[in-house]
């Protein structure tokens, strides 16, 4: 079968050409056993999505399918489905069956999306290179030395691989955009409050949100527009009506871009990724936008910041998880108190119970200003200054991480390393703004490099469809490059 690069052509081939959703259903599934070394997935949906499938095709034949019929679509393991295992990468919650199906993922379904089945995750959603599952880390399918990022390495494989047409993942720090990144497709975080994060599994509540990856521009903005929205489970969630994401991807007109010279210019961001963002920055400017270096006193408070709040409430979230209601039990406890400790302590891997302890630590008494009030300060000029940027510029523009998908086992022994590769997407999670993952060519290796779009708060109709119009733009100049070469 045939790789599709959107749904719109699935869709197509479904209506003229005698494909049935059966029929992909079954492709990917025989794609999922043939890549299971990758370890994209944890469970696989087999007779579900059969089923499914064939439901989606007697609705085709009668004209009565949703938007989204022919999508075939796996979950992060983060995300709550009816009767379905839900783990989030971790033992703490062996055995656990989904009690509800999340907002987001509802709604696709609604439209007859077809899910079959979660994919792999850094535990809690925790980490930059998937090795933190305690399902075993993720393989980059281009190289397989390489991880795929995280946390949701296992659903940008999926897409990248072909195991499936988009995944659904979290985004707390730029989880859905780096392994979008390092494997070379789309990844999109919406604004903090543009979806519902009821079903979402919490790792820091004022942090996450649900994103889509894929092929194209167009179906993650269909997605988006699909899964966005007011909800009576989420409090959190903007009022605010949802934009015809897909019915204005054309960008018109000239942008007014800003890109932070230090992203840039810095020696220490990979010689490749320099080139490759200068070059694209360049060629905007011959497309005729305004491109400005600017600089950002507060970028080097971004990742202090992320990592004291997101602790905190990943401390506070995780004190549900401790053996008494659902989940794994340690079978070695005698009491109350080693139920606890015995509990935690065998069920969450090392990284949970690192950030666990940081959290509890900047929370204390004696810490609690000196640290978690003073990065809250910080969070609050961060957003003041996002927001004067955005008073004058359109986008800021940059790269995704300071390096290419780097190999396997290269960052485990040295935590602060592995936490720098969030340098540059932090930020929109920190302050709540929209940004999206784009390719953006290769390094000499053949491994992808992602270049970054942030946008206004609520900003994603222009973001999408400024991104759709780089993808273009990009796929022009690989096409005159080849030709030249």
């Amino acid at each position: 079968m045939k790789e599709y690069l959107t749904l719109a052509e699935i869709q197509r081939d479904l209506r003229e050409e005698g494909l049935t959703c059966v029929k992909l259903v079954d492709h990917y599934l025989e794609r999922i056993e043939a890549n299971k070394h990758l370890n994209a997935f944890v469970e696989v949906y087999t007779e579900e999505a059969k089923k499914a499938a064939l439901a989606v095709d007697a609705k085709i034949a009668n004209g009565t399918a949703g938007k989204l019929a022919g999508l075939v679509v796996g979950l992060k393991d983060v995300l709550s489905l009816t009767g379905h295992g839900l783990q989030a990468g971790s033992q703490i919650l062996q055995n656990y069956t989904a009690p509800y199906t999340g907002t987001a993922v509802q709604r696709l379904l609604d439209e007859d999306a077809i899910v079959i089945g979660r994919q792999n995750c850094d535990e809690f959603a925790m980490g930059s290179s998937n090795e933190n599952s305690s399902f075993g880390p993720v393989l980059n399918a281009i190289n397989n030395s390489k991880v795929p990022g995280g946390s949701s390495g296992g659903s940008a494989v999926a897409v990248q691989a072909g195991l499936c047409h988009a995944s659904l993942g979290s985004d707390t720090g730029g989880s859905v955009r780096q392994p979008a990144a390092f494997c070379g497709v789309i990844g999109v975080k919406p604004s903090y409050g543009r979806v519902s994060r009821y079903g979402l599994i919490a790792y820091a509540s004022s942090f996450d949100c649900i994103g889509p990856i894929t092929k194209s521009v167009a179906d993650a903005a269909l997605i988006l527009e699909v899964m966005s929205g007011a909800d009576d489970f989420d409090s959190t969630v903007s009022e605010r009506p949802v934009p015809a994401y897909t019915q204005n991807l054309e960008w018109k007109g000239k942008a007014k871009i800003g890109y932070v010279r230090d992203a840039v210019e810095n020696e220490a961001i990979a010689p490749e990724i320099r080139r490759q963002t200068s070059d694209l920055l360049n060629r905007l400017r011959a497309e005729g936008h305004e491109v400005v270096g600017i600089d950002m006193p507060l970028l080097d408070s971004l990742l202090p910041t992320y990592y004291i709040l997101t602790t905190a409430e990943a401390s506070s979230n995780l004190s549900r998880f401790d053996g008494v209601r659902y989940g794994y039990r340690s079978p070695e406890a005698t009491d109350l108190e080693s139920m606890y400790k015995k509990t935690r302590t065998e069920g969450f891997g090392d990284e949970v119970r690192r950030r666990i302890l940081l959290g509890t630590f900047v929370l204390s008494a004696n810490y609690y200003d000196a640290y978690y009030t003073k990065a809250q300060r910080v969070r609050r000029l961060v957003r003041e200054e996002t927001s004067r940027f955005f008073e004058q510029f359109d986008f800021l523009i940059s790269p995704v991480t300071p390096t290419t998908a780097f190999t396997l086992g290269e960052k485990t022994e040295d935590p602060l390393q592995m936490y720098l590769a969030d340098i540059f997407t932090v930020q929109a999670n920190v302050v709540g703004n929209p940004a999206v993952s784009i390719p953006n060519g290769l390094d000499d290796q053949g491994m992808p490099i992602g270049i970054q779009i942030m946008a206004p708060y609520f900003g994603e109709e222009k973001m999408l469809a400024f991104a759709h119009y780089l993808t273009e733009l990009n796929r022009e100049g690989a096409i005159a490059y080849n030709q030249s070469h």
